[in-house]
């Protein structure tokens, strides 16, 4: 018996005109959908009108039980799409288990392309994007400082998530690292109607958020050091 196809699915960051013709179809074919919330993802099914009996819960807290009972549906022959409550999943979000264990019995997957908050942020700053790290979130204590410490030598233009309640804490953190004068930028609510991007140093990006109360979700993006 031939084995179905692991899609992961991209879904918008916020403007639902982000999905594509491509992501639509495949959810409505897809034998299965697994989804990070499946009220969060109802919402997104129930708006392009994709109807579908298979909605299963797929997130950190149990992606390591549901793994084998879906590369067993998938060896089967069922197709499955995996979605995230915003974005492509893999990136700072669950999919990576499950791709790999499928990677592991041969079973093929296909990341359809589409939104993500990281390459619009970068692409924004006007830092150079010809080169970049993507750091994703920092962890939250443990490992935090001796990451950032790792990254003072950086020459690549760095991309971090940041939540609203963390994101003067980062960039002070940064700063003390990596210098205040170090040129950065931070966008916020990518695809939605309250985006902005702020662009100067890290000094400045500091003094506003201390001033301005963040919120929304972040994309921090700070220059690579210098040659």
């Amino acid at each position: 018996m031939k084995a179905g196809i692991l899609y992961i699915v991209p879904t918008p960051v916020g403007n639902m005109e982000d999905m594509t013709l491509r992501a639509i179809r495949i959810l409505k074919e897809a034998d299965v959908i697994l989804a990070e919330d499946t009220r969060t993802s109802g919402i997104l099914l129930k708006h392009f009108d994709i109807q579908h009996g298979t909605l299963l819960a797929h997130h950190k807290f149990n992606e390591h039980q549901t793994i084998e009972p879906l590369v067993k549906r998938l060896l089967a022959g069922e197709n499955v799409a995996l979605i995230s409550d915003a974005g492509t999943p893999g990136i700072s979000d669950p999919g990576f288990l499950l791709a790999r264990e499928c990677a592991k019995y041969g079973i093929v997957v296909q990341c359809l392309p589409g939104a993500t908050a990281c390459i619009p942020a970068l692409v924004d700053s006007g830092l150079p994007c010809d080169r970049f790290c993507f750091e994703g979130f920092l962890p939250q204590k443990k490992g935090r400082q001796t990451r950032i410490n790792a990254l003072v030598d950086e020459t690549r233009t760095m991309v971090f998530y940041e939540s609203p309640y963390r994101v003067l804490k980062t960039l002070t953190q940064l700063g003390e690292a990596l210098g205040y004068e170090r040129q950065a930028a931070v966008s916020r609510e990518i695809s939605k109607i309250h985006e902005e991007t702020l662009r100067s140093t890290i000094g400045e990006l500091i003094t506003h958020f201390t001033d301005t109360e963040p919120r929304g979700e972040f994309v921090i993006v700070v220059a690579g050091k210098q040659n």
